[in-house]
């Protein structure tokens, strides 16, 4: 199989030439990562469970830790799931992976849709998979939301939302996520909606697929599943924990394929990361210091700011160019839209990911402002 080189290997590539100006110390706003210490009380349940590492954990999850993600569910999204709803995972990106694999193996010409631009595990599972893959253009032509046509509709097989999105930020509304549900009932294809910004919302809470699913009449989530992630809502990528929830029948049969894949949490991160999910006041903190972010994007750039994520998608003339420049002016990485997207989406934009502390935010933004923006 042949992957197409990753987004930060590109931007490597593209600046490994270019001398920074030394007399700006180095900031970077590229990868999605929060800046921010993970909660002391996450770290004492790490340092407490230590002791387990002389035993395997289990692929389904301890119960301690589908208890707090069932807890989360509830508190966040009143969805009351039972065990076999959901399935515990090694963070997001290894489900988004390996479960289109599981799921598109039988198919004899499978098909995938996903919005472009995305996620780059989005077409390496494609691509692993041996799928055709329909392009869902995310612009500002269609106010950034996902859309597919009747002949596509009749012929996929996965359809891939991600809402709140990577990398434009765009949130799709309630009415807009039970259209999609409708749709994956009418034309029996599964859709799956990657959550993973979901509790970085700014104002309003925003509703799961799932949430939409139930509205519809689809209480059993039949062809609707979510992927959901701690890394984001809890300042704690390294704990790699997240969660596949929604229709049992799919979840049932998946699960007997992970215990094949040999990806099972850590047992110390498993009740570390328990912990996080069952609490949503930390959260909460984190929430407000990307709101405060933003505000100092409002009044640095003059940009109004998103409904959800921590990124700023941002509209420049030639990308590329003003990539280079930024970083040989102002020692300042940032990532081209178009290293994030096919077929020209992504092109005349560059992605900002506030996840430092505002200072440093403030700092980075000046910068992008002297740049010409």
């Amino acid at each position: 199989m042949i992957f197409e080189t990753y987004p930060f290997e590109k931007l490597n590539m593209l600046l490994d030439d270019v001398k920074p100006n030394e007399e700006y110390r180095p900031l970077s706003l590229t990868i999605g990562e929060p800046q921010f210490e993970t909660p002391q009380f996450i770290l004492d349940e790490l340092h407490k469970y230590s002791g387990l590492l002389n035993k395997y954990p289990k692929t389904s999850g301890e119960e301690v830790l589908r208890e707090g993600m069932l807890e989360y569910l509830k508190n966040r999204f009143s969805i009351r799931l039972d065990n076999s709803q959901i399935i515990p995972t090694f963070g997001s990106r290894e489900v988004l992976f390996n479960f289109p694999q599981f799921l598109l193996h039988d198919i004899v010409s499978p098909v995938m849709a996903f919005p472009n631009p995305f996620y780059q595990i989005y077409e390496g599972a494609a691509k692993a998979s041996r799928a055709e893959v329909i392009y869902m253009p995310l612009n500002s032509y269609n106010g950034f939301q996902h859309k597919l046509d009747e002949s596509a509709l009749s012929r996929v097989d996965l359809v891939i939302l991600n809402t709140p999105n990577n990398p434009t930020s765009s949130v799709a509304k309630m009415d807009e996520l039970k259209k999609w549900v409708e749709l994956a009932l009418k034309y029996n294809f599964v859709l799956l909606n990657d959550e993973c910004y979901i509790d970085l919302y700014l104002d309003e809470a925003i509703p799961s697929i799932l949430n939409a699913s139930i509205e519809v009449g689809n209480p059993e989530f039949k062809n609707i599943l979510t992927i959901n992630s701690i890394s984001k809502r809890s300042s704690a990528p390294g704990l790699r924990s997240g969660f596949i929830a929604g229709d049992a029948g799919i979840l049932k049969r998946y699960m007997t394929y992970r215990t094949y894949v040999g990806c099972a949490s850590p047992l110390p991160l498993q009740y570390a990361a328990a912990a996080a999910w069952a609490d949503q006041d930390h959260v909460d903190v984190f929430r407000q210091k990307y709101i405060q972010n933003f505000k100092v994007a409002q009044e640095v750039l003059g940009l109004n700011p998103p409904e959800a994520t921590f990124y700023i998608w941002l509209e420049v003339e030639d990308e590329i160019k003003f990539t280079i420049e930024l970083y040989k002016k102002y020692n300042l990485k940032v990532i081209p839209g178009s290293y994030l997207g096919r077929n020209d989406e992504g092109k005349g934009y560059v992605r900002l990911a506030l996840v430092h502390e505002v200072n440093i935010t403030r700092e980075a933004l000046q910068r992008v402002r002297h740049n010409g923006q």
